[in-house]
């Protein structure tokens, strides 16, 4: 997949794309409502179609109940909870499996991306399988940081990986082709196995520069040590299996759309302004 720069897609309105919306949340009582309302309040202004999946994996506080009572009022709202915490890669497969709708949005539950920038996903998204977010400035303590670093690193290292910051949570895959991948990992290695295994798929992928927050509550899990060697054992375990896959060819007819180059790193104001003035 080359990585030949984009021209503009054509904006069009957005309200033409059905979209279930997944986010993960374990321990999140003091984000999650917002995050719910925030999914809400954008999708009723941009998509034709909605639903908000919150997958609650398997929270020791109030996580299930905030989006309990979201769910009464708002029917668009579905709550999975995870009977015991199984890890960030099945709270996303369980979050997959529920969504019933054309195109599949993931986002975490603690409030760090803007849910206003959806609109420079859903431009992209009548000409990819993926639009993948990257962080432009990343706004995580340094230890965090530099573990990311790492990371990405790594796995560029070990797979063919097309984009740059393949853990952003900010992500629009088109349902079809996600559906079709056999999504094996539990944590955090999910994000490389899906875009590795769409990549050598032939998927068509998209990056979009977008707004990374710093968290104002709860607790992040990302910098832990168990969740570290957990991720490093999956690499192991994985790498044998993702390596040997060999490129296919888009199936016949499909539009090729490259992986963006640097692009596409618009000024996140002058994108969305143009954006919303297609709606």
């Amino acid at each position: 997949m080359n990585e030949t720069p984009l021209a503009g897609p054509r904006l069009v309105r957005s309200d033409s794309h059905a979209v279930s919306f997944v986010l993960p949340a374990y321990n999140e009582e003091a984000n999650v409502g917002k995050a719910v309302d925030d999914t809400l309040a954008i999708a009723a202004r941009h998509c034709s179609a909605f639903e908000v999946i919150v997958v609650d994996d398997g929270s020791s506080d109030r996580t299930a109940d905030v989006v309990a009572d979201r769910a009464a009022r708002h029917p668009e709202v579905r709550l999975v909870q995870h009977p015991t915490n199984l890890g960030y890669g099945q709270a996303l497969r369980s979050g997959f499996a529920a969504a019933r709708l054309d195109y599949v949005f993931y986002t975490d539950a603690d409030n760090q991306f803007d849910m206003n920038e959806l609109p420079l996903l859903l431009a992209w998204a009548d000409r990819a399988d993926v639009v993948a977010g990257f962080r432009r400035h990343r706004q995580d303590p340094l230890l965090r940081r530099a573990n990311a670093w790492a990371w990405n690193r790594l796995v560029r290292a070990l797979f063919y990986v097309p984009v740059r910051d393949i853990d952003c949570a900010f992500k629009l895959y088109r349902r079809q082709p996600l559906a079709a991948v056999d999504i094996e990992s539990r944590g955090a290695m999910i994000d490389t196995e899906i875009m590795v295994k769409l990549a050598r798929r032939g998927s068509a992928i998209v990056e979009v520069g977008v707004t990374h927050l710093p968290r104002t509550a709860g607790t992040a899990r990302g910098a832990k040590p168990g969740v570290i060697l957990r991720a490093l054992g999956e690499v192991w375990r994985m790498y044998p299996q993702l390596s040997r896959l060999a490129p296919t060819h888009p199936p016949a007819g499909s539009e090729s759309v490259p992986t963006l180059s640097s692009s596409l790193d618009l000024d996140a104001d002058d994108a969305l302004d143009r954006a919303e003035a297609a709606v």
